[in-house]
């Protein structure tokens, strides 16, 4: 769809922002916010669930019962001697393998924990908040090949983007360990479905456990399908709701950035009564003539914070008087400036 220019910033109530144009928005200094842990214990209790399904063979043992007649004189006989065919084993004491450690690869590290199990990590881009929530009994995987060489259970945690797309290969699921299941409650394309649909048909993968049906793999025997529940709790949605409402808000009315994909984190207190923002692109000397723009105005600076993410450069100025329109068109006229705006505090 066409994005009208009057916005000024997109709020994603949700992690993946795979269907928002964040490249062409941050060309116009729209930061795109999105909210990183508000779900994050819904997918935790769902990946768990998952375990479950696959390690008691819970969907075939459902089937079968609905599948029985209530009035046949041998239901009882029938139930005791077909509980034999799902027979399952317990988590505790197996190892789960989690590929990627923000928010809630940390909270399912902990919860398998609990139940017993070992567990592996790999994240090469873990942050320092995520590394201090990881549990000490996590045991470091250098690489994806090693969480799949050592894991019963292998869990995906990762947003999709170029580096992650088919990060589940025909390559490394050649190294998986024998009957492993594979768990994917993160994005349908880290996953190359016909890597995975061969490994369960060689029996090197047991089961495939998503929250992502579609073609192929719908009345799969060996896959577990859910209709995209990871997030789908009244709790998580209300969690969502408000983070991003308060982001929003927050950087409309004060130009604070946090959680947004494609900006910087940039929080500075108000100390004074104006304040100007500043997206532009991450490219030498911007600060320099920003700088300049301002002190040709009379303007005096009374604090300035100023950070980049990629191709990407956000600033925040507090000024000790008003400032004028003229300021910010100068501003705005800047070769490499993509929005500016003037926040004044409300009285």
């Amino acid at each position: 769809m066409d994005i009208p220019p009057s916005v000024k910033a997109v709020g994603r109530a949700g992690t993946g922002t795979n269907n928002i144009p964040v490249k062409a928005l941050s060309l116009r200094g729209v930061p795109v916010f999105n909210t990183p842990g508000a779900n994050a214990n819904a997918v935790k209790e769902l990946v768990i669930a998952g375990m479950l399904l696959a390690s008691r063979n819970l969907v075939g043992a459902l089937n079968y019962v609905s599948a029985l007649d209530e009035k046949d004189a041998d239901l009882e006989k029938k139930v005791e001697d077909g509980k034999k065919q799902f027979a399952g084993f317990e988590l505790s004491g197996h190892t789960l393998g989690i590929i990627g450690l923000g928010k809630i690869g940390c909270l399912v590290a902990d919860a398998a924990i609990s139940l017993g199990m070992q567990v592996f990590g790999h994240d090469p881009e873990i942050t320092v908040e995520s590394a201090w929530s990881l549990p000490s009994q996590v045991r470091k995987a250098n690489n994806i090949d090693e969480v799949l060489k050592n894991s019963h259970f292998v869990s995906l945690h990762v947003p999709l983007v170029e580096a992650t797309r088919k990060m589940i290969n025909a390559d490394n699921l050649a190294h998986v360990r024998q009957g492993a299941v594979l768990l994917n409650f993160a994005r349908e394309a880290v996953v190359n479905e016909e890597a995975m649909l061969a490994a369960l048909a060689t029996k090197k993968l047991s089961y495939y456990v998503c929250d992502f049906p579609g073609k192929g793999i719908i009345g799969h025997p060996e896959v577990i399908a859910l209709p995209h529940l990871g997030a789908s709790t009244r709790e998580a949605e209300d969690n969502c709701a408000v983070m991003v409402a308060e982001q929003v808000r927050d950087y409309m009315e004060h130009g604070n950035v946090r959680n947004a994909v494609n900006f910087p984190t940039v929080i500075m207190p108000r100390e004074s009564h104006s304040r100007i923002a500043i997206a532009n692109a991450n490219v030498p000397n911007m600060v320099g003539q920003i700088s300049t723009a301002m002190a040709k105005s009379g303007l005096n600076i009374h604090n300035m914070m100023n950070k980049s993410k990629g191709d990407m450069a956000y600033t925040l100025v507090n000024i000790d008087s008003d400032v004028s329109q003229k300021v910010i068109d100068d501003i705005g006229k800047i070769k490499g400036v993509l929005a500016v705006r003037y926040l004044p505090q409300e009285a």
